[in-house]
């Protein structure tokens, strides 16, 4: 096992550097000038572009470049972010702390829920709580995510008053910015209010949080649920199963010790790719619900040609689906004993 788990991560070296190559010879496509941008560091560098172009050689050949801009990514100068307006660096962290407070409670709740309802739809094949579920996966899936995030905004916050969008209230914020007493240990308020003691801003963001994660989970869970509810299917028309209930097993022995662990197998690997999309950030969520996380980052950063920025983002996602990949591998073994990493 330890042996597998290194030369997957000495393999992640090797796709950091195509992906790197592959972003290095995009940004090529654009003039010297505004590759310029992925060196500066200061508002004050942003005012002397030429000479930015002949300090680092912005002209010279592309093997040149590359080995230079390594040399500065390898130094921990990622560049200035124009929409962040302060470096990438220190911009990145802040961002994801927000995307991933999102997903520490959306990502679980879509993972128990849709194996949850793929087993019961399984189980109960062409009954009427499969066709049920069915439907609501099909819609939620069919559903466009700004779409039935704007439904969500406009029924709970413009009808009801209740769950204003935001990361936290404008008055947890102003708060928060005259107490300097207060540390933001994560950058996540639901986290932080606990580690500080004040419980009442925990209350706070996970009121923020309740109609975005209510969205990540109708729209994302319908494939989970889907994958499961096939797999399981396909188990409990297997010979193993047929020759368990002739033994006089009970229907929860079958279902739950016997054909749900075989079904996971798929489901693990589609669950590890949502989760590593997630950590991405999905922009309509977060645009709509007005969280400025590393989806939000992205699109404004898109719009803007914010080289910087994207190609932080894209060696980002690099490392998340390298590692992603390499934990849904070692979940295997532990699921099925069969499975052998060497």
């Amino acid at each position: 096992m330890t042996a597998y788990i290194t030369r997957r991560l000495i393999f992640l070296v090797f796709v950091l550097f195509g992906v790197s190559v592959l972003i290095f010879g995009l940004l090529m496509t654009f003039s010297p000038e505004r590759r310029a941008a992925a060196y500066v560091t200061s508002p004050q560098q942003a005012e002397d572009i030429p000479r930015i172009v002949e300090q680092f050689g912005l002209t010279d050949p592309f093997p040149v470049q590359y080995a230079r801009w390594v040399k500065e990514v390898a130094s921990g100068n990622l560049g200035w972010s124009l929409v962040a307006a302060r470096p990438v660096t220190e911009a990145f962290w802040g961002y994801f702390a927000v995307t991933l407070e999102l997903n520490l409670f959306a990502s679980p709740l879509v993972i128990l829920i849709g194996i949850w309802l793929g087993t019961l739809s399984g189980e109960h094949r062409d009954t009427w709580l499969d066709h049920g579920t069915r439907i609501v996966a099909i819609i939620g899936w069919s559903l466009p995510t700004f779409l039935f995030a704007l439904v969500l905004l406009m029924v709970f916050y413009g009808y009801l008053d209740l769950f204003q969008p935001g990361i936290t209230s404008t008055h947890t914020a102003l708060w928060v910015a005259n107490h300097p007493d207060f540390i933001r240990y994560t950058g996540m308020y639901s986290v932080d209010g606990i580690l500080n003691g004040e419980l009442w801003i925990t209350g706070d963001a996970l009121a923020h949080l309740v109609l975005p994660v209510i969205t990540q989970i109708i729209v994302v869970v319908a494939l989970l649920m889907r994958v499961m509810r096939s797999g399981m299917i396909e188990e409990m028309g297997k010979d193993y199963i047929i020759t368990a209930r002739a033994k006089g097993a009970d229907s929860h022995t079958v279902t739950r010790g016997h054909a749900r662990p075989n079904a996971l197998i798929p489901v693990i690997t589609v669950a590890g790719q949502l989760v590593a999309l997630a950590m991405e950030g999905s922009i309509a969520v977060e645009v709509v619900f007005s969280r400025q996380g590393m989806g939000w980052w992205l699109a404004e950063s898109a719009t803007q040609l914010d080289m910087p920025v994207l190609m932080s983002v894209c060696m980002f996602m690099g490392v998340v689906f390298v590692v992603s990949n390499l934990v849904i591998d070692i979940l295997y073994a532990r699921i099925d004993p069969r499975i052998r990493l060497t």
